[in-house]
C-alpha cells in the first residue's frame, strides 16, 4: 500500500509540465472560477440557510484538505514539508475560519479571517509560483492538492460576501489592520523558530523580499511593514468592489 500511494502522488516528471500562466494553468483557473461561479450563481435563489451550509461546507472542505495533506505527504514527497505549517497567510487563514464558525472568541473576527483567506489563496490561484518551481506534471498530487485547496478556499471568501454571511463596514476596516499585525507578528515568531541555515522558509514573505529587490541584511526589517501595508490595501480594495457591487444592486 505505501508503495502503491508512493508512486500515485508521488511529482510526475515528462514532457508535460505545470507552468505559471502557461495552457495548464489557465486550464485549472477556469475549472475554479466556473466553479465558484457556477455556485454563487446556483445559490441565488435558494433559502439562506441553505447558503449557511454552502458556505460551512467550503470552509470544512478547505480544512479537511489542508489536515490530509499533512497525512498524505509522507507518500507523496517522502516527508511532512514544514512549509504547509500555518504560518502563511494561505494556511494560517484557513484555520483561523474555521475556528471562526466553531468557536464565540474567534467568531468575532470571522469577516476579517474571511477577507484574509480571499486575497492570499486568490493571490495564490493567480499566481502558484510555489507549485511552478517544481516543475511537475499537472496532474501530480503537489499541483492538483494545491490548487484544489486554494481554490476552495478562494469559494469560501467569495460565498461569505455574496451572501451577506458577513457585512463590511468602513468603520470597522481597523480591525482588518489589527488582525494583519496579528498574522505578521505569528509568522514572525514561526520563521524564528524554524528557520536555520539548512533551511529558510519566509512564512508570509517576512523576513526576505521575494522579488530579491531589497538588500538581504535589510528585507527582515523592512518587509513586514510591507506585506503589513500590501495586505491592508488590498482588504481595502475588497471594500471598493463589495460596496460598489452592493450600491448597484440596491
Amino acid at each position: 500500500m505505501y508503495e502503491f500511494l508512493g508512486n500515485l502522488l508521488k511529482d510526475h516528471k515528462g514532457d508535460i509540465i505545470f507552468q505559471c500562466f502557461g495552457i495548464w494553468h489557465l486550464l485549472f483557473m477556469g475549472i475554479i472560477f466556473t466553479g465558484i461561479i457556477g455556485l454563487v450563481i446556483w445559490l441565488k435563489n435558494k433559502s439562506q440557510e441553505t447558503r449557511d451550509k454552502a458556505i460551512d461546507t467550503s470552509i470544512s472542505c478547505a480544512f479537511g484538505l489542508y489536515i490530509l495533506d499533512f497525512f498524505l505527504m509522507p507518500f507523496a514527497y517522502g516527508e511532512i514539508d514544514l512549509e504547509k505549517l500555518p504560518f502563511h497567510i494561505c494556511t494560517v487563514s484557513c484555520v483561523l475560519c474555521f475556528l471562526s464558525r466553531h468557536n464565540k472568541f474567534f467568531e468575532k473576527y470571522k469577516l476579517q479571517f474571511a477577507l484574509l483567506g480571499l486575497i492570499g489563496n486568490l493571490i495564490y490561484v493567480i499566481y502558484p509560483a510555489g507549485v511552478g518551481w517544481y516543475q511537475v506534471a499537472p496532474y501530480s498530487y503537489r499541483v492538483i492538492q494545491t490548487l484544489l485547496y486554494h481554490g476552495v478556499m478562494t469559494c469560501y471568501g467569495i460565498l461569505t460576501l455574496a451572501y451577506d454571511d458577513v457585512k463590511l463596514e468602513w468603520k470597522k476596516c481597523y480591525k482588518e489592520l489589527i488582525v494583519i499585525v496579528g498574522i505578521t507578528l505569528w509568522a514572525l515568531l514561526g520563521n524564528a523558530l524554524y528557520n536555520s541555515e539548512a533551511r529558510v522558509f519566509n512564512w508570509f514573505f517576512v523576513v526576505q523580499d521575494p522579488f530579491y529587490i531589497l538588500p538581504a541584511d535589510i528585507a527582515p526589517f523592512v518587509m513586514p511593514f510591507v506585506m503589513i501595508a500590501t495586505i491592508f490595501v488590498a482588504d481595502m480594495l475588497v471594500y471598493l468592489c463589495y460596496f460598489r457591487i452592493r450600491g448597484k444592486k440596491e
